[in-house]
């Protein structure tokens, strides 16, 4: 099926594809939905959506049933605010110091997460009337109130009086690992300070993705997934019940045959152990296709796995071709780097990290195409499980 970029250029000669399954978010938010009801799914959207365009994905979220968004900066929730106005949107980071009154305009609601934040926000933003969240640190040591701070609120809580808080929360710091007890430790202290605090009869949060699929104790009134929304897995371990969203392909540039011994790109760190077939393709580290993938990652031409041979460059990475059959592996064929055979979790631990960090750092010289919201999921993305 013919390509768009964003700009309106045809694909023909596009080099790499970036394929998005809006359907499959979609669906994913729905299957999420389904697993906490009657609890409420908030979507966080920061990160241009996990690197796969905010623009796109929150108006297919928004169809799909969410009505609570989440995003990190206030940048990022003034852009979500012209693109869906009329839905809640929540800033994680806080309120940035002097722009208390920016959140207040654009109908922002920040996270609140100290003492000064608090003190910031009663001062500038209309007294304080103006809708706002406030994070409890548990265990993360990142945001939140620290443990000291609950505990001058509990001594003299003027300082939330007055304030419309609309949501209290916290966040797990190994939710994704069912095995490990932390979790149950800080959801017995957030509860323990929403009492303390006397916020227990407030909208509370404490899961995001992992959480999610923890069970009903961590769900509590609004659950707020990222990672599982766009495909990765929630729970470490454990098969992925999650769509998957992306597909990234690259073209074949150049097919050559090379003898036994013969070294492979910067710093000849791959040497030929039998005569081979080499297919070098256009995408490289400046397209988020990390360094530390050289000869460690893998692609797929069609369902054969190859294996990347020599140090990924800037623009180009070279695979061994040689168990693929010819008529797959011939200049000018895509290649998956990310698709039903080798998904983004597959390749975040092929590059030692997590498939968060290989989503939002997708290149912006795909060619991107997004499969309609309304249609099937798991088209041309791809619907491995």
């Amino acid at each position: 099926m013919p390509i768009a970029e964003p700009g309106g250029r045809p694909t023909d000669t596009a080099a790499a594809r970036l394929i998005i399954d809006l359907a499959a978010i979609a669906g994913n938010f729905r299957l999420l939905a389904s697993r906490v009801s009657p609890v409420e799914v908030g979507v966080a959207v920061k990160a241009d959506a996990y690197g796969l365009g905010m623009a796109r994905v929150a108006p297919a979220l928004h169809t799909a049933g969410a009505r609570t968004f989440f995003v990190a900066w206030l940048e990022e929730g003034m852009a979500l605010r012209r693109l869906l106005p009329e839905v809640e949107i929540l800033c994680l980071n806080g309120v940035a110091p002097g722009a208390a009154e920016a959140y207040a305009q654009h109908r922002l609601t920040p996270v609140l997460g100290s003492l000064e934040e608090i003190a910031e926000w009663r001062a500038t933003s209309h007294g304080g009337g103006a809708p706002a969240a406030l994070q409890i640190d548990s265990g993360m040591a990142r945001l939140g109130l620290s443990a000291e701070e609950v505990d001058r609120l509990v001594a003299d809580r003027k300082p939330l009086d007055g304030l419309n808080l609309t949501l209290v929360m916290s966040h797990l710091a190994c939710g994704d690992d069912p095995k490990e007890p932390m979790s149950a430790a800080q959801r017995a202290s957030f509860e323990r300070d929403r009492g303390r605090l006397r916020l227990d009869r407030l909208r509370s949060s404490l899961a995001a993705s992992g959480g999610s699929f923890r069970g009903s104790d961590f769900h509590i009134d609004l659950v707020r997934p990222g990672a599982a929304l766009y495909g990765l897995a929630p729970l470490m371990g454990e098969a992925n019940p999650m769509a998957q969203v992306v597909r990234l392909q690259a073209k074949i540039l150049q097919v050559r045959r090379v003898d036994r011994g013969m070294t492979v790109g910067y710093g000849a760190t791959h040497r030929t152990t039998r005569p081979s077939r080499l297919a070098t393709i256009s995408t490289g580290y400046a397209d988020g296709y990390f360094r530390s993938l050289s000869n460690r990652g893998h692609a797929c031409l069609g369902p054969v796995r190859v294996p990347v041979v020599g140090r990924v460059s800037m623009d180009l990475l070279t695979l061994d071709v040689t168990d693929a059959p010819a008529g797959l592996a011939q200049r000018g064929a895509w290649v998956d780097l990310i698709g039903p055979h080798h998904t983004v979790d597959d390749l975040a631990a092929e590059a030692g990290t997590i498939g968060y960090e290989i989503l939002t750092a997708l290149g912006r010289r795909y060619a991107r195409h997004y499969l309609p919201a309304d249609g099937p999921p798991g088209g041309e993305a791809g619907a491995a499980r």
